[in-house]
């Protein structure tokens, strides 16, 4: 989704893991941009202005204009990062040129809405299978996320990618059979039935087994006396 949001950014000579310390001082971030059949440039960005559109609901899927001074003005993506796990700090960025006349491929959030019927009403347990999708569109149709009603669903019944409602250049890229919830019996309850049904068949034939290793143990002797 394309936001009227301009992040600028500095090109850099050098490269290397000094150099990306020298940067972080600053309180900038190394990245490179990429893309639309251009050389790489290699950048420094301030991460705070990133890590805002990472944070926001579009997240990953924001298109932005990137302002490198003295070279270009793009509309881009963040397309890769790496982050300090403990300080959430942005350490380094892929960022790629995005030509609005072309089609790309992106992953969207998919949401479940409603309480469903099989978890109302038959007590099942409604079970989240997938939380994204990938789809193909042109950049400024890029939906913000998905949202699948699972109301009418019952034990046993399941929602697909193939039953997101698609709108305007969007086309499916994930398998359209793939399940994004559904509704299940909960495993206490389907592991306890077998269980009952299935112990006197389960007993019978050890006792006939046994039985028959009994008899077979007797009948020998009376055969070594005979002889």
């Amino acid at each position: 989704m394309r936001k009227e949001i301009t992040v600028t950014a500095e090109p850099r000579e050098s490269r290397g893991k000094n150099e990306a310390r020298r940067l972080r001082v600053k309180g900038l971030a190394p990245g490179v941009l990429y893309g639309s059949n251009r050389a790489a440039v290699a950048v420094s960005v301030n991460p705070k202005e990133l890590n805002k559109i990472l944070h926001s609901n579009t997240g990953h899927n924001t298109i932005f204009n990137l302002s490198v001074q003295g070279l270009e003005d793009t509309p881009a993506m963040i397309v890769d990062w790496q982050s300090d796990p403990v300080r959430d700090h942005l350490l380094h960025v892929d960022l790629k040129r995005i030509d609005l006349a072309k089609r790309i491929a992106v992953k969207v959030r998919v949401l479940t809405t409603g309480e469903p019927k099989g978890v109302k009403l038959q007590g099942g347990l409604l079970e989240v299978i997938t939380r994204e999708v990938e789809i193909e569109c042109l950049p400024d149709e890029i939906p913000e996320l998905y949202t699948l009603d699972v109301t009418e669903l019952m034990i046993g019944q399941n929602l697909r990618a193939g039953d997101i409602p698609l709108g305007g250049s969007v086309e499916l890229v994930s398998p359209r059979e793939q399940v994004i919830a559904h509704v299940v019996a909960l495993k206490a309850e389907a592991a306890e039935t077998p269980a009952e049904g299935a112990a006197p068949a389960a007993a019978e034939p050890e006792v006939i087994k046994k039985g028959k290793k009994e008899e077979e143990g007797e009948a020998e002797p009376e055969k070594g006396k005979k002889k």
